[in-house]
């Protein structure tokens, strides 16, 4: 590998590490002052169930939220109890199978899903303005492409460690 490689490889991951930060400190600032307190990971979950619900009817299991962001299903135990204590979600027992919890949304918990929602859609609804309709589509195909090609050479885990994961 040659010098100009390595440059461009360490400005890679740095601007990646950068914007992950950056955006992490946003989501965060606005989901304090907006959201009574709740962490990132909480909203992700509250986006999980309302999404999850979407169409079907029926509440979801702490094992589809797990896949869907990718990490364990304990991990989900934790954050759902956080959120029954606020009453932002419930837990509903499968009547056809005693054994299966399913997770559904509060009203009050439906109604933060969807303020999160318009604040994050309104967050990149301004990064797109700011970029334009062309570097905004650049940029989305090429975050895309950089999702595929870790997922396509994680084939040990070790960059999606939840593939393949029963929960």
């Amino acid at each position: 590998m040659d010098s100009d490689t390595n440059a461009t490889a360490r400005k890679l991951a740095q601007s990646l590490m950068q914007f992950n930060k950056t955006f992490m400190q946003f989501h965060r600032s606005e989901l304090h002052q907006n959201f009574a307190g709740c962490k990132p990971s909480e909203v992700g979950v509250l986006f999980a169930i309302r999404h999850g619900v979407q169409g079907n009817g029926r509440p979801i299991k702490v094992s589809e939220i797990s896949k869907h962001m990718h990490v364990t299903s304990p991990t989900i135990t934790q954050l759902l109890n956080s959120l029954e204590a606020n009453g932002l979600v419930e837990r509903h027992t499968d009547p056809t199978d005693r054994r299966a919890v399913g997770i559904a949304l509060t009203e009050h918990g439906e109604q933060l899903a969807l303020k999160a929602e318009n604040v994050l859609f309104e967050t990149f609804q301004n990064l797109s303005e700011y970029l334009g309709d062309q570097q905004s589509n650049q940029l989305a195909d090429l975050l895309i492409k950089a999702f595929q090609y870790f997922n396509e050479r994680d084939t040990n885990g070790y960059f999606f460690p939840w593939k393949g994961e029963e929960a």
